[in-house]
């Protein structure tokens, strides 16, 4: 139950770096905080105390096996996640050449 609390509290961190922060840098890494804290939770759900993988365990008792479906939505989370990480970089990038600032109250006021 703890390490669940855990990560409700890391994706609050990252749920505050999103909203009330004016870099855009700072807004990116409290995304891939809150990103990473929900692909941590999906994990602790597929967890069982001392039990293994199917493909290592001999036996056909389902009740000693992990589940592998979240491992797999993980990883496949991570790849979509690094993906649009690299797109809001480049994004972060452009608007920086544009306007000279990542300060989102600035470039707000720009209008051009």
């Amino acid at each position: 139950m703890t390490l669940y609390l855990l990560c409700l509290v890391l994706f609050c961190v990252g749920l505050y770096g999103i909203v009330r922060k004016r870099n855009i840098i700072k807004i990116i890494v409290g995304i891939i905080i809150a990103e990473y804290a929900t692909n941590l939770f999906f994990i602790l759900v597929a967890y069982r105390l001392n039990c293994r993988a199917p493909i290592l365990s001999p036996d056909t008792d389902i009740t000693h096996m992990v589940d592998p479906l979240p491992h797999a939505l993980v990883l496949t989370a991570i790849v979509i996640g690094l993906a649009s990480t690299a797109l809001l970089v480049a994004i972060a990038m452009r608007i920086y050449e544009k306007y000279g600032t990542f300060d989102i109250t600035k470039i707000r006021e720009l209008r051009g």
